[in-house]
């Protein structure tokens, strides 16, 4: 049987991108995933929807309960855990905080100093984000809790460690960071393990998007580079069946309130990506030479696959706004 059947999962923010990769992730693992999003129907705009999300899960090998959610909203977040408590007889074992609506923020920011942006880019970085993800774990580790069993990862990014998109989102991030490690300290005593979580480069429909108009790559040229031929980029498929790992794994305590990199617990695992690779961590000599001499990416394999110490990434060539 697939390690997760029987599991009962609630994975945020899964229209499309990251979410719906780790959804998908957890279904091919056998669990039954709670979806939330805002959009439970496909619209013209072909960025995703619940439905084709569950169909997705469905087809992976799960079972799919989409919920229609906005988690600006603390009310839906607790009709949401209401529900899955009536549902599952008060049990839920995993929770993924994924939902993030700043994108859009950051992308009309990108390139301005904090203070020439409106206060609110704070809140449209970190409502939906940083504190829906605390709202979430309030009302997971309720059920949790009393099971004494459980897991809560929840998605960050080097942002927390090393300057990329401006002061709301690193701040966030680093908040994500801390906020995983606390609660795991509250937590651990109730066999509950929380965790944060750092994909590498995730090349979703947004974040494809918004590096081609950003002209990331090339910093020299301003050519996107790295959006015309990606390099080490992840699907996000791959930080599910990491996550899914996580879940089935019976020694999962021994993380609990650690910074995970999907690429290592990759290796860890032995789990590759949708195209069969598997990416270098975002800290490998792997990873962050090829993009400081842009022209070593195709011989990318020959440098070696060492993890560097966790300061270098506050000197390396993703450190840059302009990066």
């Amino acid at each position: 049987m697939p390690p997760l059947t029987g599991t009962i999962a609630l994975v945020t923010g899964t229209t499309r991108g990251l979410g719906k990769g780790i959804a998908i992730g957890l279904g091919e693992a056998g669990a039954t995933v709670y979806l939330t999003g805002r959009t439970l129907t496909a619209t013209e705009d072909g960025l995703g929807s619940l439905e084709e999300t569950a169909a997705a899960v469905d087809q992976a090998g799960g079972v799919a309960i989409p919920v229609q959610v906005d988690h600006s909203d603390d009310h839906q977040i607790q009709a949401l855990f209401d529900r899955i408590e009536a549902e599952q007889d008060g049990r839920l074992d995993v929770l993924v905080n994924n939902a993030y609506a700043g994108v859009p923020a950051l992308r009309t920011a990108y390139g301005k100093p904090f203070w020439e942006s409106e206060p609110t880019f704070w809140d449209a970085c970190n409502q939906v984000g940083l504190r829906s993800h605390y709202v979430a774990s309030v009302h997971a580790a309720r059920l949790m809790v009393p099971r004494q069993r459980g897991l809560i990862c929840t998605l960050s990014s080097w942002g927390g460690l090393s300057y990329i998109f401006g002061v709301p989102y690193g701040v966030g991030k680093a908040a994500c960071d801390r906020m995983a490690a606390d609660m795991a300290v509250e937590l651990k005593p109730h066999n509950i393990a929380s965790l944060s979580i750092w994909p590498g480069i995730v090349g979703t429909e947004l974040m494809t998007q918004f590096a081609a108009e950003m002209g990331f790559g090339n910093r020299s040229t301003g050519e996107a580079e790295a959006i015309q031929e990606p390099y080490n980029w992840e699907t996000p498929l791959l930080t599910g069946r990491v996550i899914a790992a996580l879940a089935a794994d019976g020694q999962i305590l021994r993380r609990t309130g650690q910074v995970q990199i999907v690429a290592e617990l990759a290796r860890t695992y032995g789990l590759v990506d949708a195209d069969g690779q598997r990416p270098a961590s975002l800290r490998s000599l792997r990873f962050v030479l090829p993009y400081a001499v842009p022209g070593l990416r195709h011989y990318a394999n020959w440098v070696p696959d060492l993890e560097l110490p966790w300061p270098f990434l506050l000197l390396g060539p993703l450190g840059s706004p302009k990066a």
